[in-house]
């Protein structure tokens, strides 16, 4: 797995990429989302984080193959909040949000190439954080 995150170095453009992906054959491609100083609101919301699913895949022409999963758990409240999982035809996207901490952690990884940065971004301001950090990764064997 070749992998990349502000702490290893700079980060590709998506265009670098996509090219990256599609040059070298790559089996996935994923990127990892971390946020932090997230809308409250916005993280608390069922009905806010099965939109963002669906806003998400048609964002980044994924086709989606059901209805997002959204479920509350946690018994510590460090971890306590929502869960998603939305499986796509090429994968899946999920995401775990932290309500305790107004933080939220969103990956998505697809064997069809899209733009890491673009969704990542997205993501950030689908939840009103002010900061963000993510990782890409090249999955492979």
């Amino acid at each position: 797995m070749y992998s990349m995150s502000p702490y290893a170095g700079k980060l590709l453009t998506d265009k670098e990429c996509i090219d990256k992906y599609n040059n070298e054959n790559h089996w996935g491609l994923m990127v990892s989302v971390d946020l932090a100083e997230c809308d409250h609101e916005k993280i608390s919301s069922k009905e806010h984080i099965t939109q963002f699913a669906i806003d998400l895949a048609k964002y980044i022409d994924m086709k989606r193959y059901g209805e997002p999963t959204v479920v509350f758990f946690g018994d510590h409240p460090k971890v306590q909040g929502y869960s998603l999982v939305q499986l796509i035809e090429t994968s899946l996207i999920s995401g775990h949000f932290a309500e305790d901490t107004d933080r939220a952690f969103v990956d998505i990884f697809s064997c069809k190439e899209f733009p890491p940065e673009k969704a990542a971004e997205y993501t950030k301001e689908y939840f009103g954080a002010k900061r963000m950090e993510y990782a890409i990764a090249f999955r492979d064997i």
